[in-house]
């Protein structure tokens, strides 16, 4: 009987000891709360498919220059369609493959979307002036920062980016400034220029950043459609007010469209959106800078445009600066946020 009560006290003080006071348990519902937006800006290292998919999009966005260049169409009339045609294209795939996502989608998770879809239309809004005001090397550098705005985006959130992470982001833009050979003309529009390329930077980083949070709980085709669709709505009421035509093009510019929706907007931009929530929004600003040498090589082939002589180490520094990144990630975990 003694030995039940000391066994019995026993428990008692074995309770009593895991109910001390000052060791309270976390609020499950905080924690739930907290887990999208960590996801969100999360670094992983992107596995075999998620490889595949980054090199197919990169190929569909290095095409996009040199076919551009090519366009005599007005570029606000190439950005909205482009965008209006991506998201008419994905409408199929949302209503067949990924249809059972729509089930109990509200509207206010299509928030994020519509927030990625206004930065969108405020990148091609700012960088596409800015290649006839300032030269298309400092442009090209200079909106390449994305990745460079994303990572201090994720820090001052409380993010914790390895110091791989910056060595690797410093290694490739410097790459990319070797490869565009950067030449910088001082004059009033030039650097309203520079200034309006480093918005577009800034708000090529905005979109990463909300397609990112918005991936969290949309498939990839619903992200997309209302998106482009928002950049589109946008572009188009940016065109009428400065009254840049929308039609009447020859049918060479329309078939130039076509090749553009398809390689940059639906294997480019699209794909990029699908790995977005799984390899993280710095790993993937930062893979767009390997556009840079692959619109080198797609604009010798189909411009016979020759690359600068420091072409080939900043292509190397822009690789290694990739891989320092992409190394840098771990697999299927998450970044601590700082405390």
């Amino acid at each position: 009987m003694h030995r039940h009560r000391r066994g019995w006290q026993r428990g008692r003080g074995h309770r009593a000891r895991r109910r001390r006071p000052g060791r309270l348990r976390p609020d499950p519902g905080a924690q739930l709360s907290a887990a999208p937006a960590a996801t969100a800006w999360a670094l992983h290292r992107p596995g075999s498919r998620d490889f595949g998919l980054l090199f197919l999009a990169v190929v569909g966005v290095s095409l996009s220059a040199p076919l551009t260049a090519m366009v005599t169409a007005p570029m606000l009339a190439l950005a909205f369609w482009r965008n209006a045609a991506g998201a008419a294209a994905l409408v199929p795939v949302l209503l067949t493959r990924e249809r059972a996502t729509l089930t109990g989608l509200r509207w206010r998770d299509l928030g994020s979307s519509v927030v990625a879809g206004l930065f969108l239309a405020a990148h091609f809004a700012a960088w596409l002036p800015s290649l006839s005001m300032t030269t298309v090397a400092a442009s090209v550098a200079l909106v390449t920062t994305t990745p460079i705005w994303t990572a201090l985006a994720a820090r001052v959130s409380g993010v914790r980016l390895p110091s791989a992470v910056w060595w690797g982001l410093l290694l490739a833009f410097a790459g990319v400034v070797l490869i565009v050979g950067v030449d910088v003309t001082v004059s009033a529009e030039a650097l309203a220029g520079d200034a309006l390329a480093l918005l577009g930077a800034v708000c090529a980083g905005g979109y990463v950043l909300a397609g990112a949070r918005a991936r969290q709980r949309l498939a990839t085709s619903a992200y997309a459609i209302t998106c482009y669709s928002v950049c589109a709505v946008v572009i188009a009421v940016a065109a009428l007010v400065v009254d840049a035509p929308l039609t009447g093009f020859e049918a060479r510019d329309w078939w130039l469209i076509a090749g553009i929706t398809v390689s940059a907007q639906l294997f480019g931009h699209t794909l990029l959106n699908l790995v977005l929530s799984s390899v993280g929004p710095t790993v993937v600003s930062l893979a767009v800078l390997l556009e840079v040498p692959g619109a080198l090589l797609f604009a010798l082939v189909l411009l016979q445009q020759v690359p600068p002589l420091l072409a080939l180490p900043g292509v190397l520094l822009v690789v290694a600066g990739v891989a320092l990144v992409v190394r840098a990630g771990r697999p299927a975990t998450l970044v601590e946020p700082a405390t």
